[in-house]
C-alpha cells in the first residue's frame, strides 16, 4: 500500500482514472483535467502545478485525489486570501499549499475518487505528504456527500460552507410553463428582458462540440478572453484548451452563439452530463442591453427544458440569479492547516461564517420569484 504522486495525468491511462469516478460529470474526467494540463493552462508559471494523489494497493489504483501545488489562491472560488494576509502580517508562510479541486471552475462533485476505504487511507497520509513536500496546508474544494462522510471522520479537517444559485427543472413543458409558476411582477420582468433582447435583432444557435469549427473556437476564445481584458486581467484558459477539449470530449460541450444581423456578437460555453447543464464561460465583443441575462440564463433554462435536464448550474456568485428563479444551494469545502495557531483562528472564523451562510441561504429564499401556496398569479 502506498501514496503515490502523479505530476501529469497523461502518465495514467484514462481508463484507470475514469474507472474511479462515480458518475458522468465531465469536470472530474481524465479528458477534462488532462486537457487543462496539455493545453498549458496549468504547470510552469501558472501557480497551478499538478500533484495528483493516488492510493495504490497490489499494483492497482484504488483511490485518487486530483490535486495541485498552489503558490497563490486565484482561480479557486473558495476565498482564503484573508488567511494568507493574516499569515503574512504574522510572519508565517501560507504558500505553497495543496489544493484538491477542478481548476478555474466552482462546480461541486466527486473529489475523493474510488473505494471508500482506500480514500480513507489516502486522507490519513496527507499530513505526512504535506510535511515531506513542505506544503503548509491542504484544501478540498466543492466536494460532494461522499467526501463529507470521509472528511468528517478526520478531526483536523475544517468544513467551510458557501452558497451558489442553481435553477431546477421539475419537468416544465416549455419556458412559459416556468413563467406560470412566478409572481406576476417577476414574470413580467423576465418577459420584458427577453423582449428587449429580441427587439435588438438577436438570434441564438446552440451547437454541440462536434459541430464547432476552429473559426467557431476563435470566436469563443475572443469572447472569453474579452471578459478578462475589460477587467485588466489575463484569462486562465488558453486558446488551445478549447480545441483540445473538443477533440477529447465533444459529446459534453454545448455552445450558444448570439448573432445580430448575421454577425456573431456573444457566446456562452457550457458542459453537460445526463442530468445537468453547467454554464461556465461567457463573453461578448461589445455590450448590449440585457444580452448577458438572455445568453447566460434564459437560453440555458430553455435548453434544459427542451432536453429534459433536471438542473442548470450557471456558476458561482450572482445574487441577481435569485429573481430569475435560481435557488440557493449550499456548497462545501474542507481545510487542513498545519500551523496550530492558524488552525484555531480559522476554526473560530468558520464556525461563525457557517452560521452566516445558512442564515443567508434562508433569507435568499424569500427573494425567489415563485408564487407561494395560495397566491394568485
Amino acid at each position: 500500500m502506498s501514496l503515490t504522486l502523479l505530476t501529469q495525468l497523461a502518465d495514467l491511462p484514462a481508463s484507470q482514472w475514469d474507472a474511479l469516478t462515480p458518475d458522468d460529470q465531465p469536470f472530474i474526467s481524465h479528458a477534462f483535467l488532462s486537457t487543462l494540463e496539455e493545453s498549458g493552462c496549468l504547470g510552469k508559471g501558472s501557480g497551478w502545478q499538478p500533484e495528483h494523489l493516488l492510493w495504490i494497493e497490489q499494483d492497482e489504483v484504488r483511490a485518487a485525489l486530483p490535486g495541485y501545488r498552489k503558490s497563490h489562491s486565484r482561480g479557486e472560488y473558495v476565498f482564503d486570501h484573508a488567511w494568507a494576509d493574516a499569515c503574512q502580517r504574522a510572519g508565517l508562510p501560507y504558500y505553497p499549499k495543496w489544493l484538491a479541486a477542478v481548476p478555474f471552475s466552482p462546480v461541486s462533485g466527486a473529489r475523493l475518487l474510488g473505494e471508500a476505504e482506500a480514500g480513507r487511507k489516502l486522507l490519513q497520509q496527507i499530513p505526512d505528504f504535506l510535511e515531506q513536500r513542505q506544503l503548509h496546508s491542504a484544501h478540498i474544494n466543492f466536494g460532494n456527500a461522499h467526501a463529507r462522510t470521509l472528511l468528517a471522520e478526520q478531526p483536523d479537517w475544517l468544513p467551510r460552507l458557501g452558497c451558489q444559485y442553481h435553477w431546477h427543472n421539475p419537468g416544465y413543458r416549455d419556458f412559459q410553463d416556468f413563467l406560470d409558476t412566478l409572481m406576476s411582477r417577476k414574470r413580467k420582468q423576465i418577459r420584458k428582458e427577453r423582449q428587449l433582447v429580441a427587439s435588438q435583432g438577436f438570434e441564438f444557435e446552440w451547437l454541440n462540440g462536434d459541430q464547432l469549427s476552429e473559426s467557431h473556437w476563435d470566436f469563443v476564445y475572443a469572447c472569453y478572453a474579452n471578459t478578462y481584458a475589460v477587467r485588466g486581467q489575463r484569462p486562465y484558459l488558453t486558446r488551445s484548451f478549447f480545441s483540445l477539449l473538443a477533440e477529447k470530449m465533444p459529446q459534453a460541450i454545448r455552445v450558444v452563439i448570439a448573432t445580430q444581423n448575421g454577425l456573431a456578437a456573444a457566446m456562452a460555453f457550457s458542459l453537460i452530463d445526463g442530468t445537468t447543464l453547467y454554464g461556465r464561460y461567457w463573453g461578448c465583443l461589445e455590450e448590449f442591453n440585457r444580452l448577458h441575462f438572455e445568453t447566460c440564463f434564459y437560453q440555458g433554462m430553455d435548453y434544459a427544458i427542451a432536453h429534459g435536464l433536471q438542473r442548470f448550474d450557471a456558476g458561482a456568485q450572482g445574487e441577481h440569479k435569485l429573481i430569475r428563479g435560481f435557488e440557493p444551494v449550499i456548497t462545501e469545502s474542507w481545510h487542513y492547516l498545519r500551523h496550530q495557531g492558524l488552525h484555531e483562528a480559522v476554526a473560530d472564523f468558520l464556525q461563525q461564517e457557517r452560521a452566516g451562510v445558512m442564515a443567508w441561504a434562508e433569507e435568499a429564499r424569500e427573494a425567489l420569484p415563485y408564487r407561494r401556496q395560495g397566491e394568485e398569479g
